[in-house]
């Protein structure tokens, strides 16, 4: 008779002391369970690990938030105006406005890129793309005030087009792979 003597010891999560697994951060190799565990592509991490492996990507200056939201909001005011403009084409003014929202968001995103020195930070995106929504509310609030609803269903386009395009421009957000 072959007798097994395992002498392996239950691994409990270190989260959640009542979970048992078999599962460890393959960086800290703290025992972790399901649902504390982060797929990343090298594998299972601990959600401490991840957040300050993110921390290394962070490196916006406190001058880039007011640099990156002047230049978005300076070059969105300008593109706003444009767009609105467009509502006076007509009929091909749809089809503008529908290639022109985009490439003013990249222009934007570049603009702001440019302003931050090629900074990162998820909360400098987000300040570039409220500088995007701030740049278009006084085009927004002069087409309320004329009512043309025309102008203003044009900066809705443009808004919906452009943040999302400034953000994934910034952030390198890949929606196809």
């Amino acid at each position: 008779m072959i007798q097994s003597t395992s002498s392996s010891t239950t691994l409990y999560c270190a989260n959640h002391p009542n979970v048992e697994t078999s599962l460890r951060c393959n960086r800290c190799e703290k025992p972790i369970c399901a649902k504390c565990a982060v797929k990343t592509p090298t594998g299972y991490r601990c959600k401490e690990c991840v957040k300050s492996q993110m921390k290394i990507f962070d490196t916006a200056e406190l001058v880039d938030y007011p640099a990156g939201l002047a230049v978005a909001l300076f070059l969105s005011v300008i593109a706003s105006i444009l767009m609105s403009l467009l509502g006076f084409i007509g009929f091909f003014g749809w089809f503008i406005i529908v290639a022109g929202a985009p490439t003013a968001g990249v222009v934007i995103a570049e603009g702001a890129r440019w302003a931050t020195r090629r900074h990162r930070s998820v909360s400098l995106f987000i300040t570039v793309c409220v500088g995007v929504v701030l740049g278009a509310l006084p085009v927004i609030i002069a087409q309320l005030l004329v009512f043309n609803p025309f102008g203003l269903i044009f900066q809705v386009i443009y808004l919906v087009l452009a943040v999302p395009t400034v953000y994934s421009r910034l952030s390198g957000l890949q929606l196809f792979r």
